[in-house]
């Protein structure tokens, strides 16, 4: 047999390397968030998520995935899109009365919640549907909220009415019990040009580069509810059609848009033999000649 080709060490500290970028961000932004700069800690969360949303990929294109990966995405995911963006509304708005920090508790609470089902139930499987919201969707909309609630577009919504500060409580209670829900949200589909989902991925990746740097202030938060919304549409019409778990599916899509990293097999050049091989009964093969009698090998009883 062939020895498995390992990755070199070089490959291997890539995707993590996108991991600890996500991580740089999201403390940079609760540093520039305790200073004022919230527009600026909204950049950085936003960075931060974009080195989330590589390193998955990076891992599997160049088969350097590992359970060592996985666990470090989760643990950053936890400080630079839970407790980041957290931190950031605390910082804005919540620290001038004494309990409203709170709602940074419930917030972050959730998220880690989120992340350890995640890492129980989901982790590691093929999945085209995450099992509640993932937290760097989450952590995104809630990051961008006071980037949209400054401009003027946000003035001649329906809320536009309603001071910015009323909204952000009920923006991260509604979030954070999202991330801790069972509503179906979609993983974000591999780029590909050979189906329309694959498509419908490259299409909006242009769409948010686009944005990013043309309308940010605009886009952002807007995106953000919509992928917000879609979840709650999805388990609604589900639920009137009486349509079977997403989350069960058997599929081949190796997707993983939250942990970031591939499975350990996929390092580990394990080979796919079925479990039943170990049990496969041993070929029988006749003495040749008179070397060897009854007991050297042959079997017992008459030879067939």
């Amino acid at each position: 047999m062939r020895r498995p080709t390992l990755p070199r060490p070089s490959l291997v500290m890539l995707p993590n390397g996108f991991t600890l970028g996500s991580l740089f961000f999201g403390i940079f932004a609760i540093v520039a968030a305790s200073r004022g700069e919230h527009v600026r800690a909204g950049w950085y969360i936003v960075t931060a998520a974009f080195c989330d949303m590589f390193d998955g990929r990076i891992a599997r294109a160049t088969n350097t995935g590992s359970r060592f990966g996985e666990e470090l995405d989760s643990l950053v995911d936890a400080i630079s899109f839970g407790v980041a963006p957290a931190l950031m509304m605390y910082f804005a708005e919540l620290n001038h009365t004494g309990w409203d920090w709170i709602f940074v508790w419930l917030y972050v609470a959730c998220a880690v919640m989120r992340l350890a089902r995640f890492n129980i139930e989901q982790a590691g499987k093929s999945k085209t549907f995450f099992q509640g919201l993932p937290s760097p969707a989450a952590g995104g909309t809630l990051a961008t909220y006071y980037w949209f609630s400054q401009t003027q577009l946000y003035q001649e919504t329906m809320i536009g009415d309603l001071p910015w500060q009323s909204i952000l409580r009920f923006l991260m209670v509604a979030l954070a019990f999202l991330m801790i829900s069972n509503v179906p949200y979609p993983a974000w589909p591999r780029f590909s040009l050979r189906n329309w989902y694959g498509a419908l991925g490259v299409i909006v990746f242009l769409a948010v580069i686009v944005g990013m740097f043309f309308l940010p202030k605009q886009f952002f938060f807007p995106l953000g509810v919509a992928y917000v919304t879609s979840g709650i549409v999805i388990a609604i019409v589900r639920g009137l059609f009486d349509m079977a778990s997403p989350f069960d599916n058997g599929d081949e899509d190796d997707d993983l848009a939250e942990t970031g990293n591939a499975p350990a097999f996929a390092v580990a050049g394990a080979s796919s033999k079925r479990p039943d091989d170990s049990h496969r009964r041993r070929r029988r093969h006749r003495p040749r000649g008179d070397r060897g009698g009854p007991d050297q090998g042959a079997p017992e009883g008459p030879t067939p």
